[in-house]
């Protein structure tokens, strides 16, 4: 008998003991990484909505714009044999960049909303001049007599047509010229306007002036096929964040808007200044500028997701270190449904946030959460003292991510040196305390 009852105390000494309980919490932790897995992919799942509402904004103004040239084709006969040993041609393209390329404008931004999308348009009103010195045959290999010297055009490449919004004020070697739509080829680039010209003197350097206003959506990229290219923009935009292969010779950026300056030369990039058909793809020397939106709430909502283990955990432990104090004993279920009072704050944040700002939508849900496990806290522990101190830890908690959200720089550093001070002080905190004697017997 004596026997029988000793094999039946041994589960109840198993459920009570300290180390149960911890397994337990592991157990409890490793569960609710599941919703948070869940919100994050709400989040991104409302970013990815935010990003078609975005494009189809920017698909009836204009999307992102690359604006490249000008540039000088001229068509030739390429000679070869058939399948019956005739000689044939086709015709091919051989490309001319200019000497000297200046791009100067300003970029008039405007917020767009769709319900609770924004996203930021912007028109740019560009004079671009430079000149181009009597086309290099000798340098491709091609006999003069081979060129079509009458197909001769200027293109300038586009990269989103729609976002023209007035004909093209265009001028080569002082004389007016008329742009059209399409291209003679897309060696170059696929969509922009072009003009046929003529270049009756080669001694002559062929100046020209281009007046064009675009409209576009958040970003602005130019191809510097310049030997010299020279691109000034400036803009009312607080937040510019400059893209692309090169960075602004000089830039000034204040309460009033953006400066920038970029001063490329033929040697910093990958390409000659003429060349035959496509061999050579430019598009990877783009530089631009961005009108940066600054961190949105989808981007501060996930980084403060990716803290959701780290907030189960701590607040798990505060009531195990309750438990241990107050000898009193928290329930799996009751672990379970802490756990689930933490994971509803993200869905808190981001579906308040999308109506307010980030800031205080955070404060807003996490009293909320706060407020909601303090009071729960009071009622299982039944303790003031105990319940002030969750409540406590929480507060520590919110606070400490709200602030390391606010120094993104910093984050890292922050967030270390916080979880080192955490596991400092429960270090110091159960020095002493005897974990084999630890038994929940309440």
């Amino acid at each position: 008998m004596n026997n029988q009852n000793h094999i039946k105390e041994i589960p109840y000494k198993i459920r009570n003991s300290i180390t149960f309980k911890i397994l337990t919490m592991i157990i409890l932790v490793l569960i609710l990484l599941i919703p948070a897995a869940m919100i994050e992919s709400l989040i991104q799942e409302r970013k990815s909505r935010k990003q078609e509402v975005i494009s189809e904004i920017g698909a009836k103004w204009g999307q992102k714009q690359t604006l490249t040239g000008p540039i000088i084709s001229i068509p030739y006969k390429n000679y070869y044999k058939d399948t019956n040993n005739d000689v044939s041609y086709s015709i091919k393209y051989a490309h001319f960049l200019p000497d000297s390329l200046n791009i100067s404008g300003k970029m008039t931004p405007e917020i767009r909303y769709r319900g609770i999308y924004e996203t930021v348009l912007y028109n740019a009103r560009l004079e671009l001049t430079g000149s181009f010195s009597y086309p290099q045959i000798d340098q491709l290999n091609i006999k003069s007599e081979d060129f079509i010297w009458s197909g001769t055009i200027i293109s300038i490449g586009i990269s989103d047509m729609r976002g023209i919004t007035e004909q093209i004020d265009a001028k080569f070697n002082g004389n007016p010229i008329s742009m059209n739509p399409g291209l003679e080829t897309n060696d170059i680039y696929s969509y922009g306007v072009s003009a046929k010209i003529a270049l009756p003197n080669q001694n002559d350097n062929y100046s020209f002036n281009y007046v064009i206003n675009l409209n576009g959506s958040h970003q602005m990229d130019f191809i510097p096929v310049g030997k010299l290219t020279d691109v000034l923009i400036t803009s009312d935009w607080t937040d510019p964040s400059f893209t692309g292969g090169y960075l602004p010779s000089t830039r000034i950026i204040d309460n009033n808007g953006f400066s920038a300056n970029w001063k490329i030369f033929d040697l910093n990039r990958n390409y000659p200044q003429c060349w035959i058909g496509n061999s050579h793809n430019i598009d990877n020397s783009a530089f631009g500028v961005e009108l940066f939106i600054p961190v949105d709430i989808y981007q501060k909502s996930i980084r403060t997701v990716k803290y959701a283990l780290m907030f189960i955990v701590l607040t798990f432990i505060a009531f195990f270190f309750s438990e241990v104090m107050n000898r009193l004993k928290v329930h799996p279920i009751q672990y379970l449904l802490i756990g689930l009072a933490i994971s509803i704050f993200y869905t808190l944040l981001i579906s308040i946030s999308e109506h307010t700002t980030f800031n205080f939508a955070y404060i807003l849900s996490s009293l909320a959460v706060i407020t909601l496990i303090t009071g729960y806290a009071k009622s299982i522990l039944k303790n003031n003292r105990m319940s002030a101190m969750v409540g406590s830890v929480l507060v520590i908690l919110y606070g400490y991510l709200f602030i390391i959200l606010q120094l993104e720089d910093y984050a890292l550093l922050m967030g270390s040196i916080g979880l080192f001070i955490v596991l400092s002080l429960v270090m110091y905190i159960t020095r002493k305390i005897d974990w084999y004697a630890i038994r929940f017997d309440k």
